[in-house]
């Protein structure tokens, strides 16, 4: 089992919960580990890959990256609704069991 740390690399528009630098974890494949306010649109681009990371399948298996480094983007399209768009990278981390 992998703990995934997601970070916030780059923000496009406005986003009202994120800034570049912001790390959250993933934690024994399914925990949430925060301790800060996390946005729901930010977490579906999450959900498709987040068990796949955890267990070890490759970004580059996934399409997602290369070098042990994974990206996604959120969903919100900012050029239309004056929001923000985040890209996150993820990182797997293994455990000690």
């Amino acid at each position: 089992m992998r703990n995934l740390r997601i970070e916030v690399k780059e923000v496009k528009g406005h986003c009202p919960v994120f800034k570049v630098g912001d790390v959250f974890h993933i934690v024994d494949g399914y925990k949430l580990r925060a301790g800060r306010l996390i946005c729901m649109h930010a977490l579906t681009s999450l959900m498709p890959y987040y068990v796949a990371l955890s267990h070890g399948i490759s970004p580059q298996a996934l399409g997602l990256g290369d070098g042990g480094r994974a990206y996604v983007q959120c969903l919100d399209p900012c050029e239309y609704t004056n929001g923000g768009t985040v890209v996150f990278e993820i990182k797997a981390k293994v455990t000690r069991r």
